[in-house]
């Protein structure tokens, strides 16, 4: 049963009962895609008046995020979106491309095959990953290679697993999504071979879809190092990866472009705070892959990605729309950075917005 908004628009109804997977999901998107930076602080009121629920249910996502590590609790102090640097991207990446090739290994050995039950539900995965990755939109392209990997991992018949590559999946996409919104156009930069890797199940080539696996891993490692400036031989695999892919070149971006004046990240991507004398935020319009609200004081022209994301937002039902997903969320909306300090109040005077916990 729907109920109604404005103008009698149909609107499903929120499952109380999923409230806290809808919020935390929500969240964890805004993260992957960069809308939410490292260092954002938030208090579980805020996010209860921006989803438009009661302060439990909030609590519960921040809470649940906090603990599968994507988010940090500060005492008196709310949660904290954290900053990954290139070490933990490191760890993750190696994480990720040491399980994939065991399970390569597994199946090889016992001549087993993946439960291709699936298949069809995997290609339309596939369908929507390519569409969004060369049209270049960041926001769609987060979810649908996410769900993409999800099916995969599915495949190998073991759930934990499969939640766990989930996990670092997530985790990776929080690290990449800010040196990716500061390039000027992502049209065919990101991997789209989703397609070919779901022929090769099909067709019960093993190691055919192991070899593609190891291309988008080691074009994922070349892709990072050129934009982060680290050198490709810290990555540890990469021996493994360049054994099982073969010698094709890649086309990936040599030189990473000048790092974004408002992000907490350094061009070297060790982690380093805001650039030293930085003294006010940046106009918000003027960030890469912003783009105004409908009605906004700004109207602007839709582009081909904004088609494409409404396509794949119909077909694939992205953001479910039971929670609203804010598009860009201004610096305020989510209170202080790390490193600026508290406002202090007058002399002699009592702090008349004091900070929550206080």
């Amino acid at each position: 049963m729907s109920g109604t908004g404005a103008g009698d628009t149909p609107r499903p109804v929120i499952h109380r009962n999923s409230l806290r997977e809808q919020i935390a999901g929500a969240l964890r998107e805004e993260m992957m895609a960069g809308r939410l930076e490292a260092g954002r602080n938030f208090t579980v009121k805020e996010i209860a008046e921006l989803y438009g629920v009661s302060a439990t249910p909030a609590r519960e996502a921040l809470v649940d995020l906090g603990a599968q590590g994507l988010l940090r609790a500060e005492h008196h102090r709310g949660f904290t979106v954290p900053e990954l640097c290139w070490e933990d991207f490191l760890e993750i990446f190696e994480a990720r491309v040491l399980l994939t090739d065991s399970f390569y290994r597994q199946f090889s050995a016992r001549r087993a095959l993946p439960d291709l039950t699936r298949l069809p539900s995997l290609r339309r995965r596939a369908d929507a990953a390519v569409r969004a990755a060369r049209a270049g939109n960041l926001d769609v392209m987060v979810g649908c290679d996410r769900r993409f990997w999800q099916e995969v991992s599915a495949l190998l018949g073991n759930r934990r697993i499969g939640d766990y590559l989930d996990w670092l999946r997530v985790q990776s996409w929080m690290f990449a999504a800010p040196y990716l919104r500061a390039m000027p156009a992502l049209a065919g930069v990101c991997w789209d071979r989703h397609a070919d890797l779901v022929d090769a199940i099909g067709a019960h080539d093993l190691v055919g879809a192991h070899r593609i696996v190891c291309e988008y891993n080691l074009f994922t490692a070349r892709l990072l190092a050129g934009l982060t400036g680290q050198p490709l031989e810290s990555v540890t695999v990469l021996g493994l990866l360049t054994e099982a892919a073969g010698e094709e070149p890649l086309p990936v971006p040599v030189e990473p472009p000048p790092a974004p004046p408002w992000s907490a990240r350094s061009a070297s991507g060790t982690g380093a705070g805001p650039a030293a004398g930085r003294t006010s935020e940046p106009d918000p319009d003027s960030r890469p892959g912003f783009r105004p609200e409908p009605g906004g004081s700004r109207p602007g022209r839709p582009g081909r990605g904004d088609e494409v994301a409404r396509e794949l937002g119909r077909e694939l039902g992205l953001g479910l729309g039971l929670v609203p997903q804010p598009r860009w969320v201004p610096h305020t909306r989510f209170g202080r950075r790390l490193s600026e300090p508290p406002p202090e109040a007058p002399q002699g005077r009592p702090d008349p917005h004091p900070a929550p916990g206080r």
